[in-house]
């Protein structure tokens, strides 16, 4: 693909209040980082330009209310997403539980049976830890999800690295329609969990 042109990706980020969403948007797209953030209302909605294996993708990310009074206005965020980011906060076993509330909601709602889905276990640096790693690393390969947990919120998105995965993995199911890709998705997920085994997310969250 010329460097000069432009996929369009509308990647979401879901999950319940509270488990980091909006921190996790804001490092990545502004670099900033806000310990004090309050909940999101509504929806909030970023729009970045990354560049991934020479391809140029410009991201429009959507940040969804966690609480349950906002969840009617659902349809319209999943609708034409390529990739969707769960966030889960290890220090709180529900939001943990509720993961697949969310993925019932995404099935419900989604417009595409290739989304690409990644698991972030947040906040991994604080106290009373609720959900150990293996626990988020079997339910991200029982639902064929990508999975990163985050050692310190601050630090949050230096995730830039792992959500070129994501992003890449989008990509490909994107240009697939104009190109032939011999490796399938499946593929490239199980290329991606065989790398979890390997040790080097391992080494890059210091779990």
């Amino acid at each position: 693909m010329d460097e000069d042109v432009l996929t369009t990706l509308k990647i979401l980020i879901i999950g319940e209040s509270g488990v980091g969403k909006s921190s996790l948007l804001l490092r990545f797209t502004d670099d900033t980082f806000d310990p004090e953030l309050a909940a999101t209302i509504g929806v909030d909605f970023k729009v970045k330009t990354i560049s991934v294996d020479g391809n140029k993708a410009k991201l429009a990310i959507w940040d969804t209310a966690g609480q349950e009074r906002f969840r009617t206005l659902t349809p319209s965020y999943y609708r034409g997403a390529q990739g969707v980011i769960l966030v889960y906060d290890v220090t709180r076993r529900d939001t943990f539980v509720k993961l697949d509330n969310w993925l019932n909601e995404l099935e419900t709602y989604c417009t595409r049976n290739d989304i690409v889905k990644m698991l972030v276990g947040n906040k991994i640096d604080k106290e009373n830890r609720e959900v150990d790693r293996n626990e988020g690393l079997k339910f991200a390969r029982k639902h064929s999800m990508l999975f990163i947990a985050k050692v310190k919120l601050h630090r949050i998105l230096q995730t830039v690295e792992e959500m070129r995965s994501l992003i890449g993995f989008c990509q490909k199911r994107v240009q697939k329609h104009v190109m032939v890709y011999s490796v399938p998705l499946k593929s490239l997920l199980k290329k991606s969990f065989r790398l979890l085994d390997c040790g080097r997310v391992r080494a890059k969250t210091e779990v």
